[in-house]
């Protein structure tokens, strides 16, 4: 245990717990700093999440807020975090996991990066991502394989699985990572933390490789994975909100106080609609999926939240609406992405392959193809698109500003490595609500016969922020809290 806490396990405890401590001075930054770097070498050559380090410059930066007056120390005092590889932090590694890129640093700290900082956040380094980011396992031919800290021999998740790791492990009190397709919700399901997706526009991506253009801009979202469900609210206080930069970022933050629930820490639910739907009609979900799902129903009817069944058949069309959609909003291909400008030929890299001369992933190169059939059909991909924006209009008008909709992260919980490809379109669980622009908040409900976490999505609509981060709060205190990982 670290030295001068000697009734709390800095590796568990909430980060608002923590930094309410360093804030106060019972804590001293510079050393809970000095212990999570300890405890990322620690778990780090198992799980190869951290793929690049700022210890020397997170020590500089601890002894600095030590020395802050109370008054001028912020509500992320002394925190030791990690930054998804994606997001811009100055002098590390911003390659998006594309050989190309291997070399490439951020000159500047992207918006995310500089409010944590300003807040007083100290991050210890970045975390590993897939190639190009659209894939659900983190691997890339910079960096390697990332491991679920539960079982080294499946996926975190991604591409945020990194974060997840990180977090699961008790390396750090919080991550960020970011979401086009379920990127935080996947890996906080499959690590056993708590993830957040902002509604579409709350966060800025400013300084986010792959780049998104204003209008996939709402899709790809900004967000944290915490031990806590409070550790999210507290982290989207800070992040969220225009920078002027970013033209997609138009919406500012909430507090709880205007939802539904009245205070945070309200426990009566009355008045609160529950919209459980344990699958979409087309994913073949696993019973312990849904048994969460009807687990999670039944702790906030127990609170007195009102069960609505509503029949939502366009949610069968999840995949093909989130690709048409995705696809229609962004000004570059996947195949321009992972050439860092130039496209590529997927079938001439994928033989190149073969004969271990190419510098993709297989993951990246198969996307790749997907990505270019999924404009070859352009009256397909209008009608898709069109169903999604009925699906919206549908879903929110089920909702309602007081509503909530319960649906699994994925079809299974972790995978073995290699093995998301049977179920790879099982993302769609995820996916759809990106281009729906709703938020998003993953808690965990229990772990399975194998000691897999097992979580559920709770989803709200758009702008309900803080109603679905308080449900999934409620949800957290019923049915299990933050449980650390020990990596083997």
């Amino acid at each position: 245990m670290p030295s001068g806490d000697s009734s709390h396990d800095w590796f568990v405890r909430p980060a608002w717990s923590l930094a309410a401590d360093t804030r106060s001075g019972a804590i001293d930054p510079v050393a809970l700093v000095q212990a999570h770097i300890e405890r990322v070498e620690a778990v780090n050559p198992s799980i190869n999440a951290l793929v690049a380090d700022r210890f020397t410059a997170a020590r500089r930066d601890a002894r600095r807020l030590r020395e802050l007056a109370p008054a001028k120390r912020g509500p992320l005092h002394g925190l030791p975090i990690s930054i998804k590889e994606f997001l811009s932090v100055k002098g590390m590694p911003r390659t998006g996991g594309l050989a190309s890129r291997a070399h490439q640093t951020a000159e500047d700290d992207g918006t995310v990066a500089a409010r944590l900082q300003a807040a007083g956040a100290v991050v210890l380094g970045v975390s590993n991502v897939p190639e190009g980011g659209l894939w659900m396992e983190t691997y890339n031919t910079i960096w390697g394989r990332t491991r679920n800290p539960w079982d080294l021999g499946r996926t975190s998740g991604g591409s945020s699985g990194g974060e997840g790791a990180l977090v699961a492990s008790g390396a750090v009190a919080f991550g960020m990572g970011s979401d086009v397709g379920g990127s935080i919700r996947i890996p906080a399901a499959f690590c056993g933390v708590a993830g957040h997706k902002p509604t579409g526009g709350l966060v800025p991506n400013t300084g986010h490789f792959p780049p998104a253009s204003p209008r996939a801009g709402r899709f790809l979202c900004t967000g944290p994975l915490a031990r806590t469900v409070a550790d999210l609210r507290l982290a989207m206080s800070v992040i969220s909100g225009p920078d002027g930069r970013d033209a997609a970022c138009t919406r500012t933050w909430v507090s709880g106080s205007g939802t539904a629930m009245g205070a945070l820490n309200r426990a009566d639910l009355t008045g609160v609609r529950v919209v459980p739907l344990p699958s979409n009609g087309w994913t073949s979900i696993r019973s312990v999926m849904r048994n969460a799902v009807d687990e999670a129903t039944r702790a906030l009817v127990d609170r007195g939240a009102e069960v609505v069944h509503a029949d939502l058949p366009r949610f069968r069309k999840a995949f093909g609406i989130w690709s048409a959609m995705l696809s229609e909003a962004s000004d570059e291909r996947y195949d321009v992405i992972l050439g860092d400008g130039t496209p590529i030929s997927p079938a001439r890299e994928l033989f190149a392959m073969l004969t271990g001369r190419s510098q993709h992933s297989f993951a990246g190169l198969v996307l790749t193809l997907g990505d270019r059939l999924a404009g070859a059909v352009p009256s397909l991909a209008r009608s898709l698109v069109q169903e999604g924006m009925a699906l919206q209009e549908e879903l929110e008008a089920v909702l309602g500003p007081n509503g909530v909709l319960l649906h699994p992260p994925y079809s299974r919980p972790a995978p073995r490595h290699g093995d998301a490809w049977r179920t790879a379109f099982d993302a769609s669980c995820t996916a759809i609500f990106n281009v729906l622009e709703s938020p998003v908040t993953v808690v965990r409900t229990s772990f399975e016969s194998r000691g897999l976490p097992v979580g559920v999505q709770v989803v709200g609509i758009r702008g309900a922020d803080a109603l679905t981060l308080d449900v999934a709060e409620l949800l957290e205190r019923d049915l299990g809290g933050f449980v650390q990982a020990e990596p083997a």
